[in-house]
């Protein structure tokens, strides 16, 4: 596989919408509105041009979630396990050789965030692709951080992802470093430096929305 390209019918895309929202007061994060549109919707806007396929992960309104015309995946573990619960229900559906998760509140990812990730996954030969974007330190330094949630993993990892939340393994790093994995930087020369601010709470979704909207 080492330097063959990876296409993008190859790629099953995922917007994770499946969590509690507890920093936002217990709303669905995936439907609250971003320049109009509910988050998880616009998510899918974005990635659905970058991949073959494109599904949510949901763990209540689902009915709101199907509404947005793509198949609708609710956790296959129990109690909002987390961002991995939505990997596993990723893997257990996706009929690609690839699943690219994405979370549901960074209305702003790049464009070819699926391309980039893919080119990097496969010179490298590696199992899984995974962003790191700049962030702004206190003292006004940029430094890059990893965004673990933006991951694109081979679909032969399921086995390894159940054992692992199984076992009661719910850190996203904790996993991937266990796999071959590769961070690809998103601070070139054209980088939006904002692609990957997210909106943890409402407070942060109206500051994005004012600064982008």
């Amino acid at each position: 596989m080492s330097g063959m390209a990876l296409a993008a019918a190859d790629i099953t895309g995922l917007v994770l919408a499946g969590g509690r929202g507890s920093r936002m007061g217990g709303v669905d994060k995936g439907l609250q509105l971003f320049n109009g549109i509910p988050l998880a919707q616009h998510a899918l806007q974005r990635l659905r041009p970058q991949v073959g396929t494109v599904a949510l992960n949901a763990n209540r309104n689902l009915a709101s979630y199907e509404g947005f015309g793509a198949a609708v995946w609710p956790d296959t573990l129990p109690d909002y396990a987390g961002p991995l619960a939505g990997f596993l229900t990723g893997l257990a559906h996706c009929r690609t050789d690839w699943l690219l998760t994405v979370p549901c509140d960074t209305p702003l990812f790049p464009a070819d965030l699926a391309s980039r990730l893919a080119q990097a996954a496969a010179a490298q030969d590696a199992e899984i692709a995974l962003v790191s974007a700049p962030e702004v330190q206190p003292d006004g330094r940029r430094t890059l951080r990893p965004q673990p949630v933006f991951a694109l993993l081979r679909r032969t990892l399921q086995e390894s992802l159940l054992a692992f939340t199984q076992g009661g393994g719910r850190k996203v790093g904790e996993w991937t470093a266990r796999h071959r994995s590769v961070l690809v930087p998103f601070d070139q020369a054209g980088d939006d430096p904002a692609a990957f601010s997210n909106a943890n709470t409402l407070a942060e979704l109206h500051a994005l929305q004012q600064q982008r909207g």
